[in-house]
């Protein structure tokens, strides 16, 4: 018979307050800076060939929708993991399935470095974000069951913020890199640097306390998925990852191409540089993360994604200086959003909570796939404009669910959710 976490209520938390690990201790700092490693590679590994984009178009001659795939393809096989990580996490533990995944993603993306052609790309790409789909599912889970639920809001920050330094980082090494040596060179450098990240996860993240197995009996499987779905809150919070994370690729994705055509002709190292928009993201996971603790998910949550609205007005602008002003103010929502949504699903999912942040991450990691190749018809047909036109509706339907989200009956004891 599978056992389960209590719901972390603020009750339940005062009982087992032993067992959790508290803010200012030294579990909590070996915890956060592990998580941060693991998100640091993760997007580093991810994201590092978005720069890359409007320079495989022409080595590879292929149009911009095409080139996309070496995104999409990894974060669509991520999201395919995600449904069956996360349950053998349930089953096996946390921290061996993390590590695992770090290292194999590391090993694909050098492999990758080395393949010359598109297909072989495309097929090592599709590796990394399977592999990858090991840490993403279990990260969320994991936190939520060490952390006590009073800070688990800045927790959940914290790894997001190492999220967006990977990402940045993933874009600003290889954006720069490549005016200067080969894409082949630029992923190497980016796999080692992942593998040592890898390394640093493995021996520094404390062994599980509060995991308890549960069976991979396919009835207790679909039991978790159906439980998910009939609660009021958690199909919404899987629609926002998916249209939030969609928004944010398309963006990233197609930002590059405006940047190096007319009227600007920016070079390919100025637009790597670009990235570094991100330090916004990363102050604002945790500084979200933790207002929401205090003031509320329901109220945090729409607030960052009006940011991300106004953020994509501003590079509607014509100005390079106010358009990236936008791209700043958009990572700056963008992360803060992620970072509410997340430890949302934590707080909200009473049970088979591995299967519940998988769900979350699969919508996350489709919307990045599905969107992310499917603005390329937008730039194709409108230019920037027809980008606007995509990313805005989506951040509609963000803001949409985020007013369902905040109407909902509050779950008994607990004030957050």
């Amino acid at each position: 018979m599978a056992h389960e976490i209590p719901p972390p209520a603020d009750n339940v938390g005062a009982e087992r307050n032993d067992i959790y690990i508290e803010k200012g201790t030294p579990l909590f700092m070996r915890t956060v800076m592990a998580l941060f490693c693991g998100g640091f590679a993760t997007f580093a590994l991810l994201y590092c060939v978005q720069p890359m984009m409007p320079l495989l178009s022409r080595e590879f001659s292929i149009n911009a929708a095409q080139s996309s795939l070496i995104l999409s393809v990894a974060t669509g096989l991520l999201a395919i993991g995600l449904l069956i990580t996360g349950p053998i996490s349930d089953r096996i533990g946390r921290k061996s399935v993390m590590v695992t995944a770090l290292f194999a993603a590391s090993m694909c993306t050098i492999a990758s470095a080395m393949m010359p052609t598109w297909e072989g790309v495309l097929l090592l790409r599709a590796l990394v974000g399977l592999s990858l789909s090991g840490l993403a599912a279990v990260a969320m889970t994991y936190l939520s069951e060490e952390i006590h639920p009073k800070h688990i809001g800045l927790a959940m920050g914290l790894y997001i913020a190492g999220n967006a330094i990977g990402g940045m980082c993933g874009r600003l090494i290889t954006g720069v890199l490549i005016d200067f040596v080969s894409w082949h060179t630029a992923m190497l450098v980016i796999g080692g640097l992942a593998l040592i990240a890898a390394a640093v996860f493995w021996r520094i993240l404390p062994e599980s306390r509060n995991f308890r197995p549960r069976s991979l009996h396919p009835r207790s499987l679909l039991d978790g998925f159906t439980l998910h779905f009939r609660d009021a809150g958690l199909p919404l919070l899987f629609l926002e990852a998916f249209v939030l994370m969609g928004a944010f690729v398309t963006l990233f994705n197609y930002i590059g191409y405006r940047l190096l055509a007319e009227p600007y002709h920016l070079d390919q190292a100025f637009v790597g540089l670009l990235s570094v928009v991100y330090l916004s993201g990363i102050y604002s996971s945790a500084k979200v993360g933790a207002l929401a603790d205090k003031l509320g998910r329901r109220k945090m949550l729409w607030a960052t994604i009006a940011l991300m609205l106004a953020g994509l007005v501003l590079t509607m602008a014509t100005p390079l200086w106010l358009v990236i002003l936008g791209m700043l103010v958009f990572t700056f929502g963008f992360f803060g959003a992620h970072s509410v949504a997340s430890s949302w699903i934590g707080r909200r999912a009473l049970k088979a909570k591995g299967q519940a942040s998988s769900l979350y991450l699969f919508s996350y990691y489709a919307g990045s796939s599905v969107a992310g190749t499917a603005g390329g018809v937008a730039w194709h047909l409108g230019g920037w404009n027809g980008i606007g036109l995509f990313i805005g509706g989506l951040l509609v339907i963000a803001l949409w669910v985020a007013v369902k989200l905040a109407k909902l009956p509050l779950l008994p004891g607990n004030v957050q959710v």
